[in-house]
């Protein structure tokens, strides 16, 4: 699972742009319990969620009536520029580049070559998430129609490893990856290839927040205005799982720990 010792490759940040920010707001307070706290007056409205005061997400307002609600989740770098040069190499677009923010530290956006899109943060004073785990951030999943490809890319731009994990009744391979030299033990999220009917909007990466009771979870989206794209499921070895979308549509996903044997 995630932690807050980030390196090159890890995911260190996660913004979510929304039409809403207020709507946002008490959509995720009542799911996680988090607080949103604006940037200031000179931040365009961006600001950050706060779980016990510490910050575990960011959002802020979509720009262009093009633009969809959605999570974009950022990995390390130690130089952006670098990255961007790499992404391009590697048959990946360059969305917004590098920029800095300053007195914090600099971000660029990207698409992989399926289009999944994603950036990435070169620390500055702000080093990333204050917390991951119970609450918050807790793994990552991008879903795609060719997951070997997907993985060269990944693995040319951030030096991944990847294990193979075979999917039940030979449904397929799922790529689990992790910082190089990692192992499964530091592994970070996963890639999961999927028909193109599956995927009508493209590929795309996903966040997923840990929570103590997933059907609850899923209650509470639900009476809060949010979508249900798979009721909570267990998952062997891993948990209990549901997909959801908030009250804009932004795609995430719940994930509730293998309990504890008595």
């Amino acid at each position: 699972m995630l932690t807050t010792d980030y390196v090159p490759g890890a995911p260190d940040w996660l913004d979510l742009g929304c039409r809403d920010l207020t709507a946002a707001e008490a959509f995720y307070r009542a799911l996680l319990g988090w607080e949103f706290r604006s940037a200031g007056p000179d931040a365009d409205g961006y600001g950050v969620f706060e779980l016990d005061g510490r910050t575990v997400a960011a959002g802020g307002p979509l720009r262009g009536r093009a633009a969809r609600p959605a999570w974009t989740l950022s990995f390390e770098t130690a130089d952006a520029d670098a990255t961007a040069e790499a992404v391009e190499r590697a048959g990946g677009s360059v969305r917004t580049a590098p920029e800095d923010v300053p007195g914090h530290g600099r971000l660029a956006r990207f698409a992989d070559p399926a289009g999944a899109g994603f950036a990435v943060w070169q620390p500055g004073a702000t080093v990333g998430l204050d917390r991951v785990g119970a609450g918050a951030l807790c793994w990552t999943e991008l879903y795609t129609t060719d997951s070997d490809k997907a993985m060269r890319f990944y693995a040319s731009v951030f030096s991944w490893d990847c294990q193979d994990m075979p999917l039940p009744g030979g449904a397929g391979v799922y790529k689990v990856v992790s910082r190089a030299g990692g192992g499964p033990e530091l592994s970070h999220g996963g890639i999961m290839q999927l028909p193109a009917d599956m995927l009508p909007d493209g590929s795309y990466w996903q966040p997923y927040f840990a929570v103590s009771d997933a059907d609850v979870a899923v209650e509470t989206a639900t009476a809060h205005h949010g979508g249900v794209m798979m009721p909570a499921t267990d998952m062997e070895g891993v948990g209990r799982i549901a997909l959801l979308s908030d009250t804009e549509g932004a795609l995430f996903g719940v994930l509730e720990p293998p309990r504890q044997a008595a």
